[in-house]
């Protein structure tokens, strides 16, 4: 009897990658493991519209379970894998031992904790689950407060949501500005401007120096003297990839699991998609670990194609969006720590609607639009072509122009 195909986690890329194996036609028995009870899901929801009211999680359900059925695909949900033993080709779960052919590896990432807020007894939360998010969804009322340590992109979608349904917000953030590290001064100070023009208390250059309970609210002491009370705490300081069982499984980790163009690891019969893979990109000529939906998407397809013995490199794009208020934003791109040279920007950033580019030399690193919705297309094809000529700046050429005319 043959061996199945298994995916240890049960996410947006371990869903994808079983499409991408029945589409391609093999009937190979596929095992999926998850660590929650939940039927693959994607994660945007949780921090749009499941706090917003603009959608459900309901929405967030990449397939009802009648679909896995029909694929013939048995779902482990519930049950976490405590171990991998490459040598044997067995995975071990609570359920006992299951042997694979090959293996995916979709274990995502996991928030970064903050041990003096949970050590502290304060209403201290993070976002990662379904669960997260109903919890913070249920502190959302009118009057109460919010505290956010931290301002990326998570902090920053649920300030929003907690401005709309008029609750107090403040945000503390260490940078100078929110979203520094990824869009450089030009662009953060804009997202900066937006949501204190929103009533949002955004406080930069600010270090925590503790948190406190009292009664059933928290207190957070800032280095300056300052305290800031609040009715719940959200922790927002970033994601760590969850490559502990590839670790004791004796595979090659660095800031994720090292994974070649094909999406494979050190073993070849075991790959690994999505949040977790550290991927050796062909079209960068460099490894980028990428924490955002589109990529577990298109990894998670690679790796089902490749999964079912198939040779497809993963050459996409990193691409990410996000939704603040009544701003809409896409981003393609990858400026990596070298940094940039300049940045062009074209439309009424003041406004808030725009598009940036992010240049090195003559070379366009990475592109994006706010609220400017036929722009996504051409900023690909501009960012795909790599070098510019100077017409980007000139706004009396339009992005479809400039995409078209092969100064790209």
């Amino acid at each position: 009897m043959s061996r199945p195909l298994v995916i240890i986690g049960a996410g947006l890329a371990a869903a994808k990658a079983v499409e991408a194996i029945r589409e391609g036609g093999s009937a190979e028995t596929v095992v999926v493991y998850g660590d929650e009870p939940h039927l693959p899901y994607e994660r945007p929801p949780l921090s749009k519209g499941n706090l917003t009211g603009d959608g459900t999680l309901a929405d967030a359900t990449v397939h009802d379970k009648g679909w896995y059925d029909d694929h013939d695909v048995e779902l482990r949900l519930g049950e976490p894998v405590t171990g991998i033993d490459p040598g044997r080709g067995v995975v071990v779960a609570a359920g006992g031992e299951q042997p694979y052919e090959r293996l995916l590896l979709a274990t995502g990432a996991t928030p970064r904790q903050l041990p003096p807020a949970d050590e502290s007894g304060a209403p201290v939360t993070y976002l990662r689950t379904i669960e997260d998010s109903d919890r913070i969804k249920a502190a959302l009322s009118r009057g109460s407060s919010l505290a956010i340590v931290g301002g990326g992109w998570i902090g920053l979608e649920i300030a929003a949501a907690a401005r709309q349904a008029d609750c107090t917000v403040t945000v503390l953030e260490t940078l100078d500005l929110p979203l520094l590290r990824v869009l450089g001064p030009e662009v953060a100070q804009i997202f900066a401007d937006l949501h204190r023009q929103h009533g949002v208390d955004l406080r930069t250059g600010v270090r925590v120096d503790g948190f406190e309970r009292a009664d059933d609210r928290a207190v957070l002491r800032l280095a300056d003297g300052a305290a800031v009370e609040s009715d719940l705490v959200l922790v927002g300081i970033g994601v760590a990839p969850r490559t502990a069982l590839a670790e004791e499984a004796g595979l090659k980790t660095d800031d994720g699991i090292l994974v070649d163009e094909y999406l494979r690891t050190s073993d070849p019969s075991v790959l690994a998609a999505g949040d977790v893979a550290n991927a050796y990109h062909p079209r960068l000529g460099r490894r980028v670990r990428v924490e955002h939906w589109n990529n577990a998407i298109e990894q998670g397809r690679v790796a089902g194609l490749n999964l079912a013995g198939g040779q497809v490199a993963y050459e996409g794009l990193p691409y990410f969006f996000t939704d603040q208020y009544d701003l809409g934003m896409e981003y393609v791109g990858y400026v990596g720590p070298e940094g940039y040279d300049r940045v062009i920007l074209r439309g009424q950033p003041a406004e808030g609607t725009f598009t940036a580019f992010w240049l090195r030399g003559d070379r366009v690193l990475a592109g994006m639009h706010a609220n400017d919705w036929d722009a996504i297309d051409p900023i690909r094809q501009i960012v795909t072509g790599g070098r510019v000529g100077p017409d980007l700046s000139d706004e009396s050429r339009s992005l479809e122009e400039i995409a078209a005319s092969g100064a790209v």
